[in-house]
């Protein structure tokens, strides 16, 4: 979702760079005389005139229009994807901030712990309960989903999803002291068979 956003506004940052290039470089058109008397320059200008509203209207709006319009509609229903709702297939598990680790709990496997790994089902929703043991961290796998914060005391929830099995990285989006570039971890997603694995306790 990130890079599809940053498209689009790269997108339209490139259009409406050409529109202020093609205003700045279009020149003034020379007095002149028809041989009816009509003021060349004056009809040239309102030419111009009519052009650059064409461009204005039928560039610089329409197509910023369309763009804004199509990201907006597909971060809605990337969005609505990743909203924590109720779900039949829903996994939930735990993630607890610590200076400079991460562990995780498994609703699935009770007592199960791992560190600064998190192993998820592919392509089934997964709620992320957030929290902390210390200070405020903040929980982002860049490639699953957006960033939440841990808060000591409160629970946050964010629902990722991965589309297959494969292995994404995740780091802290927090600056909270020495050791902070090494807050990282590690999200594998398995397919059915490997999450069954992991949940029996065939996989660390």
């Amino acid at each position: 979702m990130w890079w599809v956003l940053i498209g689009g506004a790269a997108a339209i940052f490139a259009l409406v760079m050409v529109l202020l290039v093609l205003a700045f470089r279009a020149g003034h058109p020379d007095a002149g005389h028809r041989a009816d008397g009509t003021d060349a320059a004056d009809l040239a200008r309102e030419d111009l005139a009519r052009a650059e509203r064409r461009w204005l209207g039928g560039m610089g709006l329409t197509f910023s229009l369309v763009v804004l319009g199509a990201l907006t509609a597909y971060g809605l229903v990337v969005g609505e994807r990743l909203m924590p709702r109720p779900h039949d297939d829903l996994v939930t598990v735990r993630a607890e901030g610590r200076q400079w680790e991460w562990r995780f709990g498994y609703a699935d496997a009770p007592g199960r712990e791992t560190r600064d790994v998190l192993h998820i089902p592919a392509g089934r929703p997964v709620d992320v309960e957030i929290t902390t043991a210390d200070v405020i961290h903040s929980f982002w796998v860049p490639r699953l989903a957006g960033k939440l914060d841990a808060i000591p005391g409160h629970v946050n929830v964010l629902r990722i999803e991965a589309d297959g099995p494969g292995e994404f990285k995740g780091v802290s989006a927090e600056f909270n002291g020495t050791g902070y570039l090494a807050h990282r971890f590690r999200v594998i997603a398995h397919d059915p068979a490997g999450w069954q694995q992991f949940l029996a306790g065939a996989t660390e």
